[in-house]
């Protein structure tokens, strides 16, 4: 076989090991935002308060944090795409788990649980992706990113036509069978495609947080607040609509799809820019522009103008993650890619995991949505300013360190 051959057949086993990232990110992405269309199915059938509800929400992002050390950690001892098929397996049978559950410890419990699959899938899977296309980084990172955002357009739109017919239990039960047809799907196609040697250089935990600390922070103070805001926002997005601007529950849903539908571009676009400017002031401009967006939506009232917004503000926000990505990803040396990508996406999804259970305890507490999501506005936009100041002074890392 000439040289060429084997770099078509490498080519084309990484391309469908790809593809079936992509269908599995879908699943373990829906894992997490199938729980914001189905907030007031679930506080009917469980009597919940708006606080107990935000926090079954809050426990899959929770369970998305917890798993990522140790993943990390465990990425040093066996390949990642082992990792991927443990959890494919696992969201198969914690979805089984949620759509059985009779009380709110099990249905938190279950949530956990679908929240641990999307966690060590992601710091599994992003520097695999990474590996897969080393020199076009962020294009790869969007696309796959892009795969994980369709879920988020797709969940509103299947929970309300699975509602239509059936009940909550049936959403989970949906996503137990498919998520067991995937991970069946990756272990085939991973069997015959040749991964990427990169991974294995990746042993020393701690000397890879030992040296890439400051990259790691610098992400984790971008996205970690912004990210906490985003959570408290999107879980009570058709709430918010519904209460504070008198929009049908339908229509508040639809806007929901349109937020997480303009993420789908954002992905793709944001991730070719990443990999053509440089990264701080893209990240900047895009936190920046979430700030601006977030204001505009407390201040529009109409069905269009509201609309716009939400187009707008669900644009910006998801530009922010292949943004990130692919600072850390394209510039982590081959033996920190992995163990320090965990750190970050463990740091920033603890802090962002608290959102929606803190909006729906200041909400029950009286404070109105709109004077709420300001608050946040402002306090993000004070983050920015220092985030500005140190950039402005050369205190901002715009690559990791060397190997």
């Amino acid at each position: 076989m000439s040289p060429s051959e084997g770099s078509g057949r490498t080519f084309r086993g990484r391309g469908r090991l790809f593809g079936s990232l992509c269908a599995t990110v879908f699943l373990v992405n829906l894992a997490r935002v199938v729980f914001a269309p189905l907030v007031e199915p679930l506080r009917a059938s469980f009597g919940l308060s708006g606080a107990t509800v935000g926090l079954v929400a809050t426990m899959a992002w929770l369970g998305s944090a917890v798993p990522r050390l140790p993943t990390g950690y465990l990425l040093t001892r066996v390949p990642r795409h082992v990792v991927v098929l443990g959890a494919g397996g696992l969201l198969a049978a914690s979805a089984a788990l949620t759509a059985v559950a009779d009380s709110f410890p099990v249905l938190a419990a279950g949530a956990f649980l679908m929240g641990t699959t999307s966690g060590a899938y992601f710091v599994a899977a992003n520097p695999l992706v990474s590996e897969l296309f080393p020199d076009r980084v962020g294009r790869a990172i969007g696309i796959h990113g892009m795969s994980s955002q369709l879920a988020a357009v797709v969940a509103p739109l299947a929970v309300g036509a699975i509602l239509l017919a059936w009940d909550w239990r049936a959403v989970f039960w949906t996503v137990s069978a498919v998520a067991a047809a995937t991970t069946l799907a990756v272990f085939l196609v991973a069997r015959g495609a040749e991964m990427p040697a990169a991974g294995t250089r990746d042993r020393d935990f701690a000397a890879a947080l030992a040296r890439q600390w400051p990259i790691v922070v610098t992400a984790v103070a971008i996205i970690g607040a912004t990210g906490f805001v985003w959570n408290g926002v999107f879980n009570f997005y058709v709430t918010y609509l519904v209460e504070s601007k008198g929009f049908a529950e339908p229509t508040a849903r639809n806007m929901l799809t349109l937020a997480f539908a303009a993420g789908v571009p954002a992905f793709v676009v944001t991730g070719r820019v990443a990999d053509r400017v440089p990264h701080v002031p893209l990240m900047l401009a895009v936190l920046g522009g979430f700030v601006a967006s977030l204001l505009a939506l407390t201040a529009v009232r109409s069905l269009w103008p509201v609309a716009a917004v939400s187009v707008v503000l669900g644009y910006v926000v998801h530009s922010l993650f292949p943004a990130l990505d692919t600072y850390l990803l394209d510039s982590l040396p081959d033996e920190n890619r992995a163990s320090a990508y965990s750190v970050y996406s463990a740091g920033m999804t603890l802090v962002q995991a608290g959102g929606s259970a803190a909006i729906g305890a200041i909400t029950d507490a009286g404070f109105a949505f709109d004077a709420v999501y300001r608050g946040s506005a402002v306090g993000l936009a004070a983050i920015l300013l220092v985030l500005v100041a140190l950039h402005a002074f050369d205190r901002l890392p715009s690559e990791a360190a060397p190997a």
